[in-house]
């Protein structure tokens, strides 16, 4: 049988029309049509009943079927009439009227370590499950913890990165509780001596904040504890769990937040910023996406009248286990609301422990809120103090490197780059990517033969380098799974043969679409810093622009007929328009650039002669008539 066009399936589903030809006649003739009813009608929608099923096909009275499509547009416009509001974006939905949210955070982040937090055991990602296990990791009767030194490299450094006040010395507690996972009965961490305290996260709106809290917000970092993972848990049909305990022991840090939080997007960019930090001290290489930091939130809402009098806050849950910087905004939003419904209905909230799933739009209760009493925490006897010396610390210190903040501040000072810009280049790749760029200006600025002493006057060179490193070669990856991006700032477009082509650009030799297909070349191995000269004079490929006659004469046919453009213009000069016409004149310059040769036309050069020629020619001949 042949197939059923989607033509006349929506026929038969919409308004209860089918095709008799053929096989589908003898079948399909005995099945009564589709009852319309309305999607808003009791939650239904379309669908077939046991009156359908016996009911006659519609007569030629019959009224005549609205198209779903309609349909649905009168739905929208009732809604709209009932004053009911529509679901808010994440940009309207920071604040609540009346309303004050806190957030605190807990977030735990995986050391770059390669032994695990009290065993020899090596750390493992991806190996063979249980192919890592020390005798103390899964609680073997007599075994003991032995305290791994190495691990204090990254933790040290991450708490540096967070501006904290390094202990000289902390302790270990243990903090008991029963779950398959943890087969000692107890985690160790250091919740009454942790080594680090007191340290703050300045956000910036670049990072993303909400825009409620301006320009600048500085999160301040209750304590930064060290402690140890717990087995990985894979959930099985038929209610089987396998567990892995390579991840038991596993050498972690908690960085615990004040509340200070008071904003969903905020708490999302404090997450992620706490994430580019590490990973910029090589503290923690794995992030959320793979698993290697995760967030807790803690959540309050009071009314702002308490807040403006000095009243405590209200009572706080817990969200477990965010995996997602989008997961810790929906979150929150979702269980600030939840909070504010059930005090607005006469309600008391809960302290509770609540879980999350993403895709929900609701938190859900996990169990109870514990607290240290249901902890018993006691110290451990088995560990003794960890002493962290001074010199240990001012090593680590001057051996930092450059932090995200200050290297985003020299791209925007010095290079004239944008933000958002500098930004996404200080995280893609893990940072790989910014040092890709320095490579390619430094190549790009010895070819040019210009000076890198003090501030550049003339960052046009860092810009076009600074695009194609982030926007022309991230257009690689939409076509190639991975750019082979090293940690030294290298791939398959080695810097050197991408700083050949821009040094061609930036001369104005070759076009911007010459350039992209000596781009790929390099991607592919055709081509190398030595042969890109080569590879252009062989396939001719010079730039040989117009001269500014010939662009004046292009401009002068484009305009012919476009009076009605020409007359935005004469608006804009009158004064009778507040904005210059930009679009109007880009519109003329793509006519421009279709009636030349592309290969002998730059666009920048196109829209200079056509704005001229706009301002000194069109518009007079119009004010003279």
């Amino acid at each position: 049988m042949s197939r059923i066009s989607t033509a006349e399936l929506s026929r038969y589903l919409l308004t209860g029309r089918f095709s008799r030809r053929g096989c589908l006649n003898s079948r399909l003739s005995r099945i009564a049509p589709v009852r319309q009813t309305s999607l808003s009608s009791q939650g239904r929608s379309l669908g077939t009943s046991a009156e359908t099923a016996t009911a006659a096909p519609p007569s030629a009275t019959a009224a005549p079927i609205t198209p779903l499509r309609k349909q649905l547009k009168e739905q929208a416009k009732a809604l709209k009439a009932s004053g009911k509001k529509k679901k808010k974006n994440k940009a309207d939905n920071q604040t609540v009227p009346g309303w004050e949210l806190t957030v605190g955070i807990e977030i735990h982040a995986q050391l770059n370590s390669a032994r695990k937090l009290f065993s020899p055991a090596a750390t493992s990602f991806n190996d063979k499950p249980n192919s890592h296990v020390a005798l103390f990791d899964v609680a073997m009767p007599g075994s003991q913890p032995l305290f791994q030194p190495e691990v204090l490299i990254p933790a040290v450094r991450a708490a540096l990165a967070l501006n904290c006040a390094i202990q000289p010395i902390s302790r270990f507690d243990r903090k008991h509780y029963f779950h398959w996972d943890q087969p000692a009965g107890y985690q160790i961490t250091q919740y009454y001596h942790p080594f680090a305290r007191d340290g703050r996260v300045v956000l910036h709106a670049r990072d993303g904040i909400a825009p409620e809290d301006g320009d600048r917000v500085e999160i301040g970092i209750k304590q930064v504890q060290m402690e140890q993972d717990t087995a990985k848990t894979t959930a099985q049909p038929g209610d089987v769990h396998w567990l892995d305990f390579n991840r038991v022991g596993l050498p972690l840090i908690e960085i615990i937040t004040l509340p200070q939080i008071h904003h969903p997007a905020t708490a999302a960019a404090l997450v992620r910023k706490v994430q580019m930090l590490l990973a910029s001290v090589d503290a923690c290489v794995s992030g959320m996406e793979a698993g290697g930091l995760r967030a807790d939130v803690n959540v309050s809402v009071r009314r702002t009248d308490d807040a403006a009098a000095g009243g405590k806050l209200g009572t706080r849950t817990e969200i477990k286990n965010l995996s997602s910087f989008k997961a810790v905004e929906d979150a929150i939003i979702a269980e600030r609301d939840r909070q504010i419904a059930v005090l607005e209905a006469g309600g008391v909230v809960e302290a509770e422990t609540r879980g999350w799933s993403l895709g929900s739009t609701e938190t859900r209760r996990l169990r109870g809120k514990e607290g240290e009493v249901d902890y018993r925490y006691m110290p451990d006897p088995d560990l003794g103090p960890v002493v962290i010396g001074d010199d240990l610390v001012a090593h680590l210190a001057s051996s930092m490197g450059v932090l995200p903040d200050a290297e985003i501040d020299e791209l925007v000072g010095r290079y004239g780059l944008s933000a958002k810009d500098a930004l996404s280049l200080t995280t893609v790749d893990d940072g790989a990517r910014v040092q890709y760029f320095y490579n390619v200006l430094d190549a790009l600025e010895a070819r040019l033969g210009l000076d890198k002493t003090g501030a550049a006057s003339d960052q046009r060179h860092a810009l076009l380098a600074a695009n194609w490193c982030l926007h022309e070669l991230g257009k690689l990856t939409e076509l190639s799974s991975d750019l082979g991006m090293t940690p030294e700032g290298e791939c398959n477009v080695p810097s050197a043969a991408l700083a050949a082509i821009l040094a061609h650009l930036h001369r104005r030799e070759i076009t911007a679409k010459v350039a992209k297909e000596l781009l790929w070349d390099a991607f592919r191995g055709e081509v190398t810093a030595d042969s890109v000269t080569q590879k252009i004079d062989a396939d001719k490929l010079w730039f040989k622009e117009l001269s500014e006659d010939e662009y004046a004469q292009l401009a002068d046919q484009v305009v012919q007929g476009e009076d009605k453009v020409l007359g935005e213009f004469l608006r804009f000069k009158q004064g009778k328009a507040k904005a210059y016409p930009q679009g109007k004149l880009m519109f003329l310059v793509g006519k421009m650039m279709r009636a030349g040769t592309e290969q002998r036309m730059d666009p920048a050069s196109a829209e200079r002669v056509l704005r001229a020629r706009i301002e000194d020619v069109y518009l007079p001949r119009l004010e003279g008539r």
